[in-house]
């Protein structure tokens, strides 16, 4: 437990750094043009990440430890270089705008919204549930995986549909 605690204090500060860092950033334009259009990248990051998070939940579920364990440091991995590719995007491209109207906006806009709150409050889930595991605090790691899992499940699978969405309405 006292090892557990040691951790608290970073990921209490990386909770609260990581979304102002990002929201931040959003005022910052680099003029820089990429090689490559990133959305559809990040989108399918999220995809794998979803999928990666399934597979480690069927891994531990049977008894294959060390699966989930990479399993899920791959799916942070992801996580950490979707964010990277995130930002490097918004701050060398415009904003795109979505153009449907009626009920597909109103879902659009929900799905969006829903998927920005939560992709903020599944930082310190998964943060914990990490430092769980890798200080072998494993009922509490169980505990606190049963609140991250669909939360950051749910974050993935939003991702992509966000994209999906706005896809159509990209200019590159």
């Amino acid at each position: 437990m006292t090892s557990n605690k040691k951790y608290n204090k970073t990921i209490l500060i990386l909770s609260v750094i990581i979304p102002i860092v990002v929201a931040s950033l959003f005022r910052i334009k680099l003029d820089l043009e990429l090689p490559v259009f990133l959305p559809p990248i990040y989108a399918t990051i999220n995809g794998f990440t979803a999928i990666l998070l399934i597979v480690a939940v069927w891994a531990i579920k049977n008894k294959k430890r060390r699966l989930h364990e990479r399993l899920m440091k791959t799916a942070i991995g992801l996580s950490v270089l979707f964010l990277f590719l995130y930002i490097l995007h918004h701050a060398t491209s415009g904003d795109t705008k979505f153009g449907g109207v009626g009920t597909i906006r109103v879902l659009y806009f929900f799905i969006l919204i829903s998927h920005i709150i939560l992709s903020i409050v599944v930082i310190p889930f998964v943060l914990i549930t990490f430092v769980r595991a890798i200080n072998s605090d494993f009922k509490m790691h169980k505990k606190i995986a049963r609140i991250a899992f669909p939360l950051w499940l749910y974050v993935a699978i939003t991702g992509v549909l966000v994209y999906l969405m706005i896809s159509p309405y990209y200019l590159h």
